[in-house]
C-alpha cells in the first residue's frame, strides 16, 4: 500500500483561498456563486479549517447533514485552508460580517482569547452545562476566558478536541544505523545529544542526505509551539496563575536564554534541514514523511495519522517516543491545546447556532470527528478514551500521547488573553530566526523577546 500523503487542496480551492459547501438533505456542494442564492436569513454560516485528511471533513459533513435533517435549517459550510483562515476571519470581523460559527486549529492560541476579552463572542455556558460532567476540568479551564465588558470569566468556546506535543521518528532507519529504540536516553541533555550524534551515522548509511532533527526555525506557529515546550522544560514561568507577567524575574531571563541556546544550536550545528528557516506549519511534517529528517517535534499526531492506512509504516516503521525528563530531572509537563468552536456575538441566529453546537458536542459526534481526523487530535471527554479506537495496545503513537495527558498545564492564553498576541506576532519565531539567520546573540534575542512581550502587555 502506498504511503498516504497530506491532503492536497482540490482544484476549486486554487485562486479562491476557500470553498463554499451549502448542505441540504442531499449534502451537495455549491460554488460561491451558487451558494449566494440561498436565503441567508434561514441559513447557518459555518467557517471551518480544512482538515488534513478527507475523512476529517467527511465526518463534519455527516454531522451537519444529520443536524439539518433534524432541525430543518440549512448550513452553509465554508472550508478554508489553514494558511488562509486567520486572514479570512480577521477580514470578516473587520468588515462586520463574520460567520455565525467558526473553527480553526490555531484560533485557541491566537484570536479566541482576544475576541472573548473584547466581548465579541457569545457565552456558551448553556451549551456546555448539560455536558459538563463529560469534560475534564483541564479541558473546561481551556475555554474559560476573561471578558473585560462583563468583568468576569465564562465559557466562550465549545471544546471539541485537544493536543499536546509529540516527538516522532523513523524507527526502521534508526535500527538500520545500529541504534536500538531502547538506546534513546531519558535525560534531557543525553536525549538531544543522541539525536545530534546519529547524524554522523546517517552520513555513512543509505540515507546520507538525511538530517537528524526536523525542528522548525521559521515564522510558523509550529516554531512557537515547540519553543513554548522548551521553555516549560527549563521551568521558565512567564506568567503566574493570576495572569501576571514575571519577566522581571532573573530566572526567567536565564531560563529563556538556556532554552533559546538549546533550541537554535540544532540548526547552527547543521543537524536541521537548511530550509527549516522558511517552513510553514506543514514543513516539519513533510520533511519527516519524505525522509529528509529522521525525527521531528509536532503539536498534533498528524504525522502518524497520515500513515494510518498503511499498517507497515504506521506500526513498524514510524514511532513516537516519550519526551525526556526536564534538565532538572523532573518529569516533563506538557502544554495542552484545547481545540474549540466559537459563536460570534454579531450572529443574528444565535438560537440555531447554539442548537448546532449542542448537537456537535454530543459524545458520539465528537468521537466520530476525532476518529475522522485519524487520531490527529485527542478527545476532550475522558469516557471517549474507552472506545476501541483509543485503546489499541498495538498503536505505538496514541499510547504515548495518552500518557502525556496525565501531566499538563493550560496555555498562557487562558491565564491572560494578552498572551494570544505573543502567539499572533510569533515573538519566539521572530527571535529564533534572528539567531539562526542574522547571527544575533542569545542574550540579544532574549532581550528583544522580553521587550516585545512587555510592550504587548502594556498596550493591551
Amino acid at each position: 500500500m502506498r504511503r498516504r500523503e497530506f491532503n492536497q487542496l482540490p482544484w476549486f480551492f486554487l485562486g479562491l483561498g476557500l470553498a463554499n459547501c451549502t448542505h441540504n438533505s442531499q449534502s451537495s456542494r455549491q460554488s460561491s456563486r451558487q451558494s449566494s442564492t440561498f436565503d441567508t436569513a434561514k441559513t447557518l454560516s459555518i467557517w471551518w479549517q480544512q482538515g488534513f485528511y478527507p475523512e476529517e471533513t467527511d465526518a463534519l459533513r455527516k454531522i451537519i447533514d444529520q443536524w439539518e435533517k433534524n432541525n430543518g435549517i440549512k448550513v452553509q459550510l465554508v472550508i478554508i485552508p489553514q494558511k488562509d483562515i486567520l486572514k479570512e476571519i480577521e477580514s470578516a470581523i473587520a468588515s462586520g460580517n463574520p460567520p455565525d460559527i467558526f473553527y480553526a486549529g490555531v484560533a485557541d492560541l491566537t484570536i479566541i482569547p482576544r475576541l472573548a476579552w473584547n466581548n465579541q463572542l457569545v457565552d456558551v455556558s448553556d451549551v456546555i452545562q448539560p455536558l459538563k460532567n463529560w469534560y475534564s476540568e483541564g479541558v473546561l479551564a481551556g475555554v474559560n476566558y476573561q471578558n473585560k465588558v462583563a468583568k468576569k470569566r465564562s465559557y466562550y468556546a465549545v471544546p471539541i478536541m485537544q493536543s499536546a506535543i509529540h516527538i516522532h521518528y523513523w524507527e526502521d532507519i534508526l535500527t538500520e544505523i545500529g541504534q536500538a529504540k531502547g538506546a534513546i536516553p531519558r535525560d534531557w541533555q543525553g536525549f538531544w545529544r543522541f539525536w545530534e550524534q546519529v547524524q554522523g551515522k546517517l552520513r555513512q548509511s543509505s540515507y546520507p542526505n538525511m538530517y537528524s532533527i526536523g525542528m522548525p526555525m521559521s515564522m510558523s506557529l509550529d516554531t512557537y509551539n515547540n519553543f513554548e515546550q522548551f521553555l516549560e522544560a527549563y521551568n521558565v514561568k512567564l506568567i503566574d496563575k493570576n495572569g501576571k507577567l514575571r519577566l522581571d524575574d532573573p530566572q526567567v531571563h536565564e531560563g529563556t536564554e538556556a532554552a533559546l541556546d538549546q533550541y537554535t544550536r540544532f540548526y547552527i550545528n547543521g543537524k536541521v534541514p537548511p530550509d527549516a528557516i522558511d517552513w510553514d506549519n506543514t514543513g516539519n511534517n513533510v520533511t519527516l514523511l519524505s525522509r529528509t529528517s529522521l525525527m521531528t517535534v509536532n503539536h498534533t499526531l498528524s504525522v502518524p495519522g497520515s500513515q494510518r492506512q498503511d499498517p507497515e509504516i504506521y506500526t513498524k516503521q514510524l514511532s513516537t517516543v516519550k519526551w525526556p525528563n526536564k534538565p532538572s530531572g523532573e518529569l516533563m509537563r506538557f502544554i495542552v491545546e484545547i481545540k474549540q468552536v466559537i459563536l460570534f456575538k454579531a450572529s443574528t441566529k444565535q438560537e440555531y447556532a447554539k442548537k448546532f453546537l449542542s448537537y456537535l458536542a454530543q459524545p458520539q459526534n465528537l468521537q466520530a470527528y476525532t476518529e475522522g481526523s485519524q487520531g490527529r487530535y485527542l478527545p476532550v471527554m475522558p469516557k471517549l478514551f474507552e472506545k476501541p479506537f483509543w485503546k489499541n495496545p498495538n498503536d505505538p503513537h496514541i499510547s504515548v500521547a495518552l500518557q502525556q495527558l496525565k501531566h499538563t498545564r493550560p496555555a498562557y492564553q487562558v491565564l491572560n488573553p494578552a498572551y494570544s498576541e505573543v502567539a499572533a506576532q510569533n515573538v519566539w519565531g521572530q527571535v529564533i530566526r534572528k539567531i539562526v539567520v542574522d547571527n544575533w546573540s542569545i542574550k540579544q534575542a532574549t532581550n528583544r523577546a522580553i521587550d516585545k512581550i512587555n510592550k504587548i502587555f502594556y498596550n493591551w
